[in-house]
């Protein structure tokens, strides 16, 4: 079991009491609303038992590969007055690209998330996309809007706003027709996006009864921005509310994928996914206190929900607000449910909220249910965050329950090994065809991946010892190999895919070039040479962040790109890669070819320190934490 991971003693402490389960909050509601009161909040009697027991149910409502679609992807999930539940996705036919032939399917439960009918199609692509499904309920007619945006199956850039709606609790819907002249502007002619996931009814104040629902949208000039739409009739007619557009510099926040809540004093929370602003964090929000026609100011950075860059749902549950995303603060990964009790200003970090699966995961909404549960509609996956889209429902008592541990990391399998000389002693476990043959000082390792069915390499579990943090590091190393073609993996550390932290070494003789490539939490960057060495002769390769920069050099020919801050192993309290030689973390671009004396250092050696160690395999130990000089295999 990894070391403990929550906050000290005295802060888990602080973990929320028992909820008053909306009562106070309702008696003011109740002075304002009168008689309405029900109809708004159909759970509002609802109170939490202190003696009830944690609650989890969890199963799959949308299957990759079942029901003629290939992936399942943004879920979105509302209540329906009388009380049935509406789950929506997108159901893409050919694969899980954002564009293409894309169906809105709803699947609806009339037990409270026990049991759920078929899927049906509630807009067809045809060929075209329609997705981003936003829907919201009125509560007094019962009438639910499904606001969506369409565009060309071919091209993802021509998007725009359509509305549908069902009053028979979305058993069946109108025709779409589309929104474009209420709700968007010529010059939003590039993107346009609606939610996802479910809107909001204000509940209070001199807008109570108003529909309100969150988008996005961007220009071919450059602009973009955030924006609210909302309708003063039960749905029936829109207007473009509150708008926040940026301009074509690079934008402190950039926030997209709105989700909506009203705060206590009836002022509406728009929480966003923040697309890569340059402001450090991945969340952001504004806040609009006239009812979403404009905001009171633009759009912040949310520090204290740390998050990848990913869409996220809001939920008020009685006097807290739930935020339902990933935790991993770089990668999609670790669903998590996370509470404010100050309507949004601060969250509670990951190890005093709940993590509902640890694997890979993405998008997800929300739906308050009867009693004191909540219903969790999320995508999910052991591989990747689209293989299913998943449906949970618990109770207050399981979110009151302490944070478990993360899983260990799986322990590596015996087998043959070569030495660490470095003062880490690092296992490095030899797999697969590899065999020791003359190298440029003493032996090297041959990796016989002439086909990919063999898997030869080195494997470095993760240990402390090679996280360089957000610090300076050099790589060094030998390699020779001939391929004309394929991608062939030299080193790879702590994460592959998405945006999963990382950096790796990687020859790719089809482009000419040795590259390499370090991911941090926000931003990535990327060097290659000019050449790609693949002459069969031995070549030293140097990859080194230091001043700013990520320098790679092949035999003191050197290529550097500015390097931004962050740490390619962020999210190691998840679990994490160690490094891979010869071949991907996951397996693929296996090298064929020569490797020998792979070392890592936790700061930049200087030019006369690299000099010694290419041309004299000089020792250099400081800051050293890993050195394999690959000269002898243990079979053990």
């Amino acid at each position: 079991m990894q070391p403990r991971l929550a906050p000290p003693a005295q802060d888990r402490s602080r973990r929320r009491s028992p909820r008053p389960r909306r009562t106070a909050v309702l008696a003011a509601c109740a002075a304002v609303l009168g008689t309405t009161l029900t109809a708004l909040a159909p759970h509002a009697a609802a109170q939490r038992s202190p003696q009830a027991a944690p609650e989890f149910r969890e199963e799959v409502l949308y299957q990759g590969g079942t029901g003629g679609y290939s992936c399942y992807r943004i879920p979105a999930v509302v209540e329906a007055a009388d009380g049935t539940l509406l789950a929506f996705a997108e159901g893409r036919v050919d694969s899980c690209s954002d564009k293409g032939d894309i169906d809105i399917v709803l699947r609806r439960s009339t037990d409270g998330g026990d049991t759920w009918t078929a899927s049906q199609v509630v807009l067809s692509g045809d060929g075209d996309t329609r997705g981003n499904p936003a829907p919201v309920v009125d509560r007094e007619s019962g009438r639910i809007s499904l606001l969506s945006t369409h565009n060309p199956g071919a091209d993802d850039t021509r998007r725009t706003p359509y509305l549908q709606h069902s009053t028979d609790n979305g058993r069946t819907w109108t025709p779409a027709r589309s929104m474009a002249a209420e709700l968007s502007r010529p010059e939003w002619d590039r993107w346009y996006a609606t939610g996802p996931g479910h809107g909001l009814q204000l509940a209070t104040g001199e807008h109570a009864g108003r529909l309100l629902v969150g988008g996005n949208h961007q220009g071919l000039d450059g602009r973009q921005g955030a924006h609210l739409v909302y309708s003063d009739d039960g749905g029936l007619n829109w207007k473009l509310g509150a708008d926040d557009t940026r301009g074509t510099q690079p934008p402190d926040v950039k926030p997209q994928e709105l989700s909506l809540f009203e705060r206590e004093d009836g002022s509406v929370y728009a929480a966003a996914r923040d697309e890569r602003g340059t402001d450090p964090g991945n969340r952001a929000a504004a806040v609009s206190s006239d009812g979403g026609v404009t905001w009171d100011a633009p759009f912040e950075i949310t520090p204290s929900l740390v998050s990848p860059v990913v869409q996220g749902a809001t939920l008020r549950h009685g006097d807290e607000v739930l935020a339902s995303l990933p935790a991993h603060p770089a990668d999609r990964k670790v669903m998590s449910v996370r509470a404010s009790h100050d309507d949004g200003r601060t969250w509670e970090p990951w190890q005093e909220g709940r993590v509902i699966h640890w694997g890979p995961t993405a998008y997800s909404d929300m739906v308050e249910l009867a009693e004191d549960r909540v219903g969790l509609l999320y995508e999910a996956g052991t591989a990747s965050p689209y293989e299913t889209i998943r449906w949970a429902r618990f109770n207050d008592a399981f979110l009151d329950q302490p944070q478990e541990d993360p899983p260990p990391q799986p322990a590596p399998a015996p087998g043959a090994t070569t030495p660490d000389v470095s003062r880490s002693d690092n296992t490095a476990y030899v797999r697969g065809s590899s065999v020791l043959r003359p190298g440029r000082f003493g032996n090297s390792l041959y990796l016989d991946n002439a086909d990919d069915h063999v898997d030869a390499r080195v494997e470095v579990p993760w240990n402390d010892s090679l996280d360089v943090g957000d610090g300076d590091f050099t790589w060094t190393g030998w390699f020779k190999y001939g391929r004309t073609n394929g991608a062939h993996a030299i080193m790879w550390a702590y994460g592959v895919g998405g945006n999963a932290p990382s950096v790796w070494l990687r020859a790719e003789p089809e482009r000419d070039r040795i590259i390499a490539r370090m991911q941090m939490e926000q931003a990535a960057v990327s060097v290659q040479t000019t050449g790609a060495y693949n002459d069969n002769a031995f070549h030293f390769v140097t990859l080194q962040r230091a001043g700013g920069k990520l320098t790679l050099s092949v035999d003191g020919t050197a290529f550097a790109a500015d390097a931004p801050p962050g740490s390619p192993t962020a999210g190691k309290e998840f679990g994490i890669g160690g490094i891979d030689i010869g071949q991907r973390l996951d397996g693929a671009n296996r090298f064929h070819g020569y490797l020998d004396d792979m070392r890592v250092y936790d700061r930049a050696l200087s030019p006369g320190e690299l000099r010694g160690v290419r041309n004299g395999n000089a020792d250099v130990p400081r800051g050293q934490r890993l050195r394999l000089p690959l000269d002898t295999v243990d079979p053990r």
